[in-house]
């Protein structure tokens, strides 16, 4: 078997604030997260909003600095390194952002958006190389090359992102974060965005941390998936494993409230409640593997 290409080990990040009359407040956004990626993997990263998926997808990026914790990418501490040493790592991680339009320059043409990133790592030849290097990028990602004289706001929001997606493919890197990048777009249009995913995993062999809100489409794109709750993952498994059979009772909570496209199913489905705003974690909880590597956090006594 493989090693990770990925290793991310006891994530922490604190955000320090003042409220009234001077009282300060700590939120632990993300509080210990361990997980791997393997070559070629995608991992779905999944909860409701504050969980902690974002800013984790950052600290793996280096965008942000851990608390605490380290990022191990092809066996190498990343934490360690030089922001000289690190810049041959970046090449091959790349990121595709929620927002479209504020991940896109509104002064460039997209065409030189997508071309950036070959120009500042030396890499695409000359200047009439590296624009026949971006003509296929488009047609990769679904754009008509002709379209790279365009400006952002001359295109639809599932154009933007595969601008988005091209960009990102440009240094042909080997891990890709996808911090929810269906969220902001039409439902025809999400399915299309992540269709393109998979062909660019056949085609790159890309490993791909995909975070997001929607469970269906992470069914359908992830091999393994991690439900992340108050900056903590409380269950992790195969995907079939923890939607089939999940453990934990937030992720049968999320589960239950995915909607069925059938009015007779889902009339007579029941919300499972949960309140994660009371939930406190068990003391001492670790996770428990409860069969074929689904790990569920439990309580030392579990």
């Amino acid at each position: 078997m493989s090693a990770p290409l990925l290793q991310v080990e006891g994530l922490r990040r604190l955000y320090r604030s003042r409220g009234w009359m001077g009282r300060r407040f700590v939120t632990r956004a993300v509080d210990g997260v361990s997980f791997t990626v393997m070559p070629g993997e995608t991992l779905g990263l999944v909860g409701e909003s504050g969980s902690g998926k974002s800013t984790t997808g950052r600290l793996v990026l280096g965008l942000e600095a851990p608390d605490q914790g380290r990022v191990l990418f092809d066996a190498t501490d990343l934490g360690q390194l030089s922001q000289a040493a690190r810049k041959p790592f970046r090449k091959r991680m790349q990121v595709v952002f929620q927002d479209p339009y504020a991940a896109l320059n509104p002064r460039m043409r997209v065409g030189e958006f997508v071309e950036e990133p070959l120009v500042v790592h030396g890499q695409g030849g000359n200047a009439g190389e590296r624009r026949d290097r971006v003509a296929d990028l488009f047609r990769t990602v679904g754009l008509d090359p002709a379209f790279m004289r365009r400006f952002p706001h001359e295109f639809s929001g599932g154009q933007r992102q595969r601008v988005g997606i091209a960009r990102a493919i440009a240094l042909n890197p080997e891990f890709l974060v996808a911090d929810e990048p269906i969220t902001a777009l039409d439902v025809s249009i999400q399915a299309q965005i992540v269709n393109l995913f998979q062909d660019l995993q056949q085609q790159m062999g890309l490993a791909l941390l995909f975070i997001a809100h929607d469970l269906s489409m992470v069914r359908y794109l992830c091999n393994r998936v991690a439900v992340m709750l108050k900056g903590r993952i409380v269950e992790a498994g195969p995907t079939g494993a923890v939607f089939d059979d999940a453990r934990h009772p937030y992720t049968q909570a999320l589960l239950s409230a995915v909607p069925v496209p059938d009015p007779a199913i889902e009339r007579g489905r029941r919300r499972i409640p949960f309140d994660a705003g009371a939930f406190v974690f068990p003391p001492e909880a670790t996770m428990h593997d409860v069969g074929g590597g689904h790990l569920v956090l439990q309580g030392e006594d579990a």
